[in-house]
């Protein structure tokens, strides 16, 4: 059996917990300006793109930057909806991080909105969203490990019986020679 060394992260997590409520949105007439403006204020990447309360695409920095800046086009001039990446995917609001993950490995994508039962959005989910859910989980699990790990320790004093050993091992968090280990049924 071949052993993989990937990094697992907890993916049951429902988006609800990781999501951004109340994404920025903009009609589609808008300018890019305008966009630019709405995504600075808010802090945010991206904004969603909308057209009679429907989201239609979104409009990210890299968007910007590729189609408008780099062409050397004036953002006031140019309306969000020529620059923006369509069709929009979206994720369900019922659908655990895993799933979001998966969707955007799938569609090659770093942000999904959020969408309700009635296909409104509530939120959005970002590549960063995740990797905080996961940074979260291995700082916790690595924590677990170590108060649960026994290690070997080369030389130094017992914690239980003070007595200098060339053998000690951690286990709960305590320094035990072996002897002590054997009386704790522990060796």
């Amino acid at each position: 059996m071949k052993k993989t060394s990937a990094i697992r992260f907890e993916t049951r997590v429902p988006l609800s917990e990781v999501m951004r409520s109340n994404p920025t949105m903009i009609e589609a007439g808008a300018s890019v300006a305008k966009a630019a403006r709405a995504m600075c204020s808010e802090e945010v990447g991206s904004v969603i793109i909308m057209e009679d309360g429907r989201p239609i695409g979104i409009v990210t920095e890299e968007d910007i930057n590729c189609k408008v800046v780099a062409r050397d086009l004036r953002p006031s001039t140019v309306q969000v909806n020529k620059i923006m990446s369509t069709p929009l995917i979206t994720v369900s609001a019922d659908k655990t991080v895993g799933d979001a993950a998966h969707m955007m490995v799938k569609h090659k994508v770093r942000r999904l909105p959020v969408v309700d039962t009635a296909d409104r959005v509530i939120g959005i989910v970002t590549v960063r969203d995740i990797l905080t859910v996961s940074s979260e989980v291995n700082d916790l699990m690595a924590d677990l490990i170590e108060i649960n790990r026994e290690e070997l320790v080369d030389v130094g004093m017992c914690n239980r019986c003070s007595k200098m050993s060339d053998d000690l091992k951690r286990v709960d968090n305590v320094m035990l020679c072996t002897r002590c280990r054997e009386e704790e049924n522990l060796a």
